[in-house]
């Protein structure tokens, strides 16, 4: 009776710990997709970042140029450069279905989808960090406000592991016009300012961004909040929809002053 009883409560005890080592591994899978996939990501970006700059210091001592905007802007520009065109091949890469890119709806993520989350937040807060002590920056906010909303709702795409496939677009869609906009700021920076080419990389831009951020965007809020998502998802995507629509406003009134001046100089030519 005794041995019968002491079985009894061996089995109890075994089935308590093979319950506690499933919930113990399954919030270690979470554990790092969240938070050690951003951490490769920010270390990433930070070596690449200072291999830039020491890359563009040469540079600028080669042609002699001693304007230190030039340095900061190059090697913002190269670092972007870098993390969108990965981005955007990662994206890429992590479709499952090419007759529907954002199929299956609110499906759990793959390796490859979770990966290419989590590069994107390690560099956006690499790039949060940088351009809190940019002071010549004068989109900070937009930038702050962006830069959260996406953080916050990338992480939470890691930590629930569902939404890959949306998210692996939306960052397809967001990342795409990133290298014409900080070229924009390199030529100006060259002194190619008020130029036809500063105008082509402005027209160029704004074309990009329209289409990628005010067509395939919508679309993308859409299929998320009618999907099965968490609400923290719902909510992330709304916000960097507004932000997108707010963004696109200021772009519009970029475009038209800039065609208003030349005009203008025309006439006064």
């Amino acid at each position: 009776m005794i041995e019968y009883v002491a079985r009894r409560n061996l089995g109890r005890e075994r089935k308590v710990l093979i319950k506690g080592n499933v919930k113990l591994s399954k919030f270690s899978r979470n554990g790092v997709g969240l938070f050690g996939w951003a951490k490769i990501g920010s270390f990433l970006f930070r070596k690449v970042s200072r291999a830039a700059i020491q890359g563009i210091k040469r540079s600028i001592h080669a042609h002699k140029w001693s304007h230190q905007g030039v340095n900061l802007i190059a090697a913002s520009w190269l670092v972007s450069t870098t993390h969108a065109s990965l981005a955007v091949t990662l994206s890429l890469l992590s479709v499952q279905d090419w007759s529907c890119p954002v199929c299956p709806y609110a499906s759990q993520s793959t390796l490859k989808q979770k990966q290419t989350l989590a590069i994107t937040v390690g560099y956006l807060i690499y790039d949060s960090v940088c351009s809190h002590f940019d002071e010549r920056s004068t989109s900070n906010l937009d930038n702050i406000i962006h830069h959260l909303v996406s953080i916050i709702g990338l992480g939470a795409g890691l930590a629930y592991q569902k939404c890959g496939a949306e998210m692996a677009a939306t960052i397809f869609i967001t990342e795409i016009s990133s290298p014409f906009l900080h070229l924009r700021e390199l030529l100006k920076e060259l002194g190619y300012k008020d130029t036809d080419l500063n105008l082509a990389a402005d027209v160029l831009f704004a074309l990009i961004f329209s289409v990628a951020r005010m067509i395939g965007g919508p679309y993308l809020a859409y299929v998320t909040l009618t999907a099965d998502n968490p609400l923290l998802i719902k909510t992330m995507a709304s916000g960097l929809q507004l932000v997108s629509a707010f963004w696109f406003y200021k772009i519009l009134r970029m475009v038209k002053n800039k065609f208003t001046k030349r005009a203008t100089v025309k006439k006064l030519a």
